[in-house]
């Protein structure tokens, strides 16, 4: 299927890797232009040369920087003509008891993982509305759907984000501009977070690394993790012009992990 994007301009955080880089690769295939942003400079090049390789005829920039600052964000805007798609992005706080976090760690979760993408929007949205088409997709994480108790940081920033795209995503001026806001929820992919919380878990309960690993694959119903590339379709495809009557909507991937209704 033609997404009918080639030659929009998106931006993408926290694309050095991860499910940030598969959004990446997925938009390079159809043939959008893209500016990735991640605070290592090495891995970002590194990923800018491979999505370069993997098509040549669009153009991909890596900003350097923390996305998280004023001034990581207005590099990462500044590097495009205009941003017709923005994926939003950014790796989860650390897990740990409520008991011990301090009103700076919550304020750091908030800043990544809530107000940074409010940020981004607010400097996006109009532009895109104005010219007719934008899609802003916000990987947010299935601990929305189903808090998981460690990650309280996470299931506060990431819930408060949720609510506000609620409203923001049904403003006449937007939704009725062909821009679409919407929020996918990850759950178990095989990504440096899932090995990392593996591992801290591992440690925790005195296990395994492969005992751990393998309790979290058997809970999922598809039997598996899910991958960074199959995460970036489906991100593309929201971003198509064919999901424009799709909005406000939070999807959950996560290999049926989930057992509710709704």
């Amino acid at each position: 299927m033609d997404l009918n994007i080639k030659g929009r301009w998106a931006l993408v955080c926290a694309a050095s890797k991860g499910l940030g880089r598969g959004c990446a690769q997925a938009l390079v295939q159809e043939g959008v232009n893209v500016v990735i942003t991640a605070r290592g400079a090495e891995a970002l090049e590194a990923t800018a040369q491979a999505l370069r390789a993997l098509n040549p005829a669009v153009t991909v920039v890596a900003v350097a920087g923390d996305i998280t600052t004023s001034a990581g964000r207005a590099a990462a805007l500044a590097a495009a003509p205009h941003i017709d798609i923005l994926v939003n992005n950014a790796g989860g706080p650390p897990p740990g008891d409520f008991r011990n976090w301090s009103r700076e760690d919550w304020l750091a979760a908030l800043d990544a993982n809530m107000l940074t993408p409010i940020e981004l929007i607010k400097a996006t949205v109009d532009g895109m509305a104005e010219r007719g088409f934008g899609r802003i997709v916000n990987i947010t994480s299935g601990a929305v759907k189903a808090p998981i108790d460690v990650l309280g940081l996470s299931n506060g920033a990431r819930s408060g984000l949720t609510g506000f795209i609620a409203g923001v995503a049904r403003q006449k001026r937007i939704a009725q501009g062909n821009v679409t806001i919407n929020n996918l929820l990850p759950g178990l992919f095989d990504t440096d977070r899932l090995r990392q919380s593996t591992q801290a878990a591992a440690t925790a309960q005195d296990r395994s690394y492969e005992t751990v690993l393998e309790a979290k694959r058997q809970a999922i119903p598809a039997g598996r993790f899910g991958t960074a590339e199959e995460f970036g379709a489906f991100c593309a495809f929201l971003c198509g012009a064919h999901g424009g009557y799709f909005t406000g909507q939070n999807l959950l991937l996560d290999g049926g992990a989930y057992p509710g209704t709704f």
